[in-house]
């Protein structure tokens, strides 16, 4: 039997990444969501991509290109929320990625996805399209896991590696919450603050003050759930002060930060 959590009409299962996945993959979970009514949710962004293979109802998504409905999508590295709606029964394998595994693994410029969510089809072609059938047929959630987590790992190792650069900056930028300056990390990798930048565009798909303005809000909204107070956490986190959280809050999740984090 296999080992599962329901709330509130959602039945899931996670996964726990191979090794070689780790470095790329942050979350893997099988889902079966089951609405008599739609059901919107706010999205806020976090510091990574995220891969739906679905094979069910499409869900709706609401952002910069419009409303789409689709099973099957990717979204790229975003510094805005995303409306989803969930209609019927939805079913299919959630990927969280970091950006550098997305850049591997969708071998795209992240430029091309920022702010964005489009079919996965439409990055991966045959691929994708091979991956959910063989998803969809799996006997049960931990079958899917196990299957996509092998799929995952061969399309990546085939891939050419990241810049190691930018895997570095990323890393200290994540060490740091987002508490580097641009101007330092050029520096110390011997580049132009406009050469930091287009790479970042390329392999993380936002420029570095706008992936450390994500980080920071992620930061926050941790520090918040952990009972952290609302004052306290702007000095913390590095906002100017509290009216300038509320209005990164505003910005990012469509919500005040006292909104966002209560139960």
């Amino acid at each position: 039997m296999e080992n599962a959590t329901t709330v509130e009409g959602l039945t899931f299962s996670e996964g726990e990444p191979s090794a070689f996945l780790r470095p790329y993959v942050t979350h893997l979970s099988a889902y079966t969501e089951r609405r008599s009514e739609p059901l919107s949710r706010r999205e806020p962004p976090f510091a990574g991509a995220v891969m739906i293979f679905g094979f069910s109802a499409p869900l709706g998504l609401s952002g910069p290109d419009g409303l789409r409905r689709l099973r099957s999508f990717v979204g790229g590295l975003h510094d805005v929320y995303v409306d989803t709606t969930t209609t019927g029964v939805a079913e299919g394998v959630q990927v969280n990625l970091t950006p550098i595994g997305a850049r591997r693994l969708l071998g795209v410029p992240l430029r091309e996805l920022a702010n964005r969510v489009v079919s996965l089809e439409e990055v991966l072609g045959r691929w994708a399209t091979t991956t959910v059938e063989r998803l969809a047929e799996a006997p049960g959630r931990a079958a899917r896991l196990a299957l996509l987590d092998e799929a995952l790992s061969r399309r990546i190792g085939e891939a050419p590696e990241p810049d190691r650069r930018i895997g570095r900056a990323w890393d200290r930028l994540l060490a740091a919450r987002g508490a580097v300056s641009v101007s330092s990390m050029a520096d110390e990798l011997g580049w132009s603050h406009r050469h930091l930048v287009s790479r970042f565009h390329d392999q993380i798909g936002l420029a570095p003050k706008a992936v450390a303005r994500v980080l920071r809000f992620e930061h926050a909204v941790d520090r918040l759930r952990a009972g952290g107070s609302l004052a306290g956490t702007a000095v913390t986190c590095g906002y100017y002060d509290q009216a300038h959280m509320n209005r990164d809050f505003r910005a990012m999740a469509g919500a005040t930060p006292r909104e966002l984090v209560s139960p």
